[in-house]
């Protein structure tokens, strides 16, 4: 029998297997779409480290179950865990996670509400996530003093 982080490791495996796939799916999707190339590899390494970092932290979540968690990975987790998070990197994010699970929409992985949610959430909480990684990124901010997380 397996131990716990065996089965773990076991399930992530199988989950970046299957989102290799489906981001190649979504590639040919993007340029179909039109969208130039380097845009495009944008989207997909914004798109990697959601799903096969974030998705796979602390468990081990499909993409599709992944639609409910957007705002805690630009509101918090993508702050504090990518050193290259600044207002640019986070609005991009947004975006790229905005064309995936409208992808996903499209192909019916995810339902259509889930993603007319998704789409308010991120118009209505950016600002908050845009103010949360320049306080985050600001030296003369003290984080524990002046209180984290938003």
């Amino acid at each position: 029998m397996l131990d716990d982080d065996s089965d773990y490791e076991i399930k992530c495996q199988q989950i970046r297997k299957e989102n290799a796939a489906l981001l190649d799916e979504f590639s040919r999707w993007l340029e179909e779409a039109g969208l130039a190339a380097a845009t495009a590899r944008s989207h997909l390494s914004n798109l990697d480290f959601y799903l096969n970092h974030f998705l796979l932290y602390a468990d081990t979540l499909t993409p599709a179950e992944g639609v409910c968690y957007v705002g805690e990975f630009l509101g918090d987790w993508f702050i504090h865990k990518a050193m290259w998070s600044n207002k640019t990197t986070v609005k991009s994010n947004a975006a790229s996670l905005k064309k995936f699970y409208a992808f996903m929409a499209e192909r019916e992985l995810i339902k259509p509400e889930e993603f007319a949610s998704l789409k308010q959430q991120i118009k209505e909480e950016l600002p908050d996530w845009l103010g949360a990684v320049e306080r985050y990124n600001d030296p003369d901010v003290d984080l524990l003093e002046d209180g984290w997380p938003i």
